[in-house]
């Protein structure tokens, strides 16, 4: 089982969209996929409406180490795509694992229950530093860290997000890998010059770092995202072809290939997924986003 983990210490950078459109993309694609929302704000717990739902969530699952499906993962209306919501809305995980014996390594402790129902799993966490984050990072394959276009983000990213996995380094003494970090930029336009400074300055900045990256697949600044998570919908399926006239990749093409980049050893499923009919016929997408 992959486990990506999306990270940023910096609140508003899109980690709770991306977590949920990756998860949409590769279950449509056939793969099984679990999301766990270990944001004490669970934003990503209520992106898709639910099928079955459990009363129990990541607090049961981190504090009580329950992780039976029949009581802790709920159904999606996605096939495939299922979740663990967050219910710790008052931060009780935090203190625990500040007490626990396992501590940071709960979640990564927990991970083996999961592999042989999954193929892959999402975390979304929150945007701030804490022992939550850091037990997420350690119990991750990848870590994905949205980055918007800006300066200060930038510099962000290398004080906070950057800084946290750098304290985490003495794990490795334990035999614990780090996950290697790839940058994602999001919400990108394109066509403003100062947001193509700062792309050159990221990929020029860690060109040659072993354990960072930055990914290739840029997140485009448009209205589709904000309008399909309206929706309750993956993006992909809300914006499957370009709109008349645009020269720019569609939102399904964008995901699929930030999948592939990702999970490369799936890339024939997920490049499948692009032959078959969209789910949304592109008029009825067109009258849905009008509504919105």
């Amino acid at each position: 089982m992959d486990v990506l983990s999306l990270i940023s210490t910096k609140g508003g950078a899109g980690k709770t969209t991306v977590a949920a459109n990756l998860g949409g993309v590769l279950a449509d694609s056939g793969l099984r996929v679990l999301l766990l929302d270990m944001d004490s704000q669970p934003t990503l717990s209520s992106y898709y409406a639910l099928g079955k739902t459990r009363d129990a969530g990541s607090y049961e699952l981190i504090a009580q180490r329950l992780t039976a499906s029949e009581l802790v993962i709920s159904t999606t209306v996605i096939q495939r795509l299922d979740l663990i919501v967050s219910n710790d809305r008052a931060g009780h995980i935090s203190t625990l694992l500040l007490h626990a014996a396992d501590g940071r390594l709960r979640l990564r402790n927990l991970l083996p229950a999961f592999e042989d129902h999954y193929d892959m799993m999402i975390i979304d966490t929150q945007g701030a530093r804490s022992v939550v984050v850091e037990m997420v990072i350690l119990a991750s394959a990848c870590a994905l860290c949205p980055v918007p276009p800006e300066m200060l983000a930038a510099r962000e990213l290398r004080r906070g997000t950057l800084g946290l996995f750098e304290e985490l380094e003495p794990y490795r003494y334990l035999g614990v890998d780090l996950p290697s970090v790839k940058l994602l930029l999001n919400q990108v336009n394109p066509n403003r010059r100062d947001t193509r400074l700062i792309m050159q300055s990221l990929q020029a900045s860690f060109q040659e770092d072993p354990h960072v990256s930055v990914c290739s697949t840029v997140i485009p600044d448009r209205v589709a995202y904000p309008n399909a998570a309206s929706l309750g919908l993956p993006v992909h399926r809300v914006e499957p072809v370009p709109a008349p006239g645009s020269r720019s990749l569609c939102a399904a093409e964008v995901m699929r290939r930030l999948a592939i980049e990702l999970f490369p050893q799936w890339a024939k499923q997920i490049g499948a997924l692009a032959a078959r009919a969209p789910r949304i016929p592109t008029a009825a997408a067109h009258q849905l986003l009008r509504r919105v």
